[in-house]
């Protein structure tokens, strides 16, 4: 304990140095958003490479479940094409000409590097980043559902806000039905979102499939998300209603970022239209 006190002591103007520098590079990130995006971007590629080099390393030990993933992913492609009557051989076709083959939406495969699911306000670090056409508010998806929206990308990466995150809001509907809803996390259970704004005349039943609602300019509509596992209904109307995930969010490791290829028209209408 004396050796600290002495070492304050000894060095309390740099240390006090040190402290003022911080504070004042906080201020800047903070209240200037220029500094603050060149910090964001710096910082994940920084932290970036750290987890890509660690997830090499589990990449290594999962390489089984990853590969029996794959092979179930492109069996459900290879039957989709079967029932839409397409020649699986001998497809081809430009993934860029929306306009001749009427794409709306394009996806761009990567790797979950760094997945954090145990606190309140969850992210996650992808393996691609603005080199590879990855901006911000793009959904991210994989054969079980959906994992979270991107928000901050580096060249080489990009972080998502996931699922399990409590500003994460996802429009979502029942599968039997028209009837739409909002996704949120209460941060407890990582494996059990829950579902709020479903109006009272929906006939929600255990075991019913949600899946997205296609409300938004980010996720695809039909993208199977959980099913209902538990409800309350109470004074004529819907509460804690929990689903359970098809996706086991401790264990993510591929995943497809979607990207609209008619987000901005729809957005410039809308925001056009509300101005009028």
């Amino acid at each position: 304990m004396r050796q600290i006190i002495y070492f304050i002591r000894k060095f309390r103007y740099f240390l006090l140095f040190i402290l003022l520098e911080t504070v004042a590079f906080i201020f800047i990130v903070q209240h200037h958003s220029y500094h603050k995006s060149k910090f964001v971007n710096s910082a994940n590629s920084i932290t970036g490479g750290l987890y890509n080099t660690v997830s090499s390393v589990n990449d290594f030990f999962h390489l089984k479940s990853e590969n029996l993933r794959l092979i179930e992913e492109n069996t459900q492609i290879k039957n989709l094409l079967n029932k839409r009557d397409l020649d699986f051989n001998k497809a081809s076709f430009k993934i860029n000409d929306s306009a001749k083959y009427g794409q709306k939406y394009e996806y761009t495969f990567a790797k979950i590097i760094n997945n954090n699911y145990t606190n309140r306000n969850n992210s996650l670090t992808l393996n691609k980043g603005t080199n590879q056409g990855i901006t911000p508010d793009l959904g991210v998806i994989n054969s079980k559902g959906i994992i979270g929206v991107t928000k901050n990308t580096s060249k080489n990466y990009s972080t998502v806000l996931s699922i399990l995150n409590k500003n994460s809001k996802i429009n979502v509907r029942l599968k039997n039905s028209d009837h739409y809803g909002t996704l949120v996390w209460n941060g407890e259970d990582y494996n059990i979102l829950q579902i709020v704004d479903i109006p009272r005349q929906a006939q929600i039943k255990k075991g019913d499939t949600i899946i997205t609602g296609g409300k938004s300019a980010i996720f695809p509509e039909g993208i199977n998300i959980g099913i209902v596992k538990d409800f309350i209904f109470e004074n004529n109307q819907y509460q804690n209603i929990n689903i359970q995930l098809f996706n086991d969010m401790s264990a993510i490791g591929y995943v497809q970022i979607v990207k609209n290829l008619e987000r901005i028209e729809q957005l410039n209408l809308e925001n056009n239209t509300l101005n009028e």
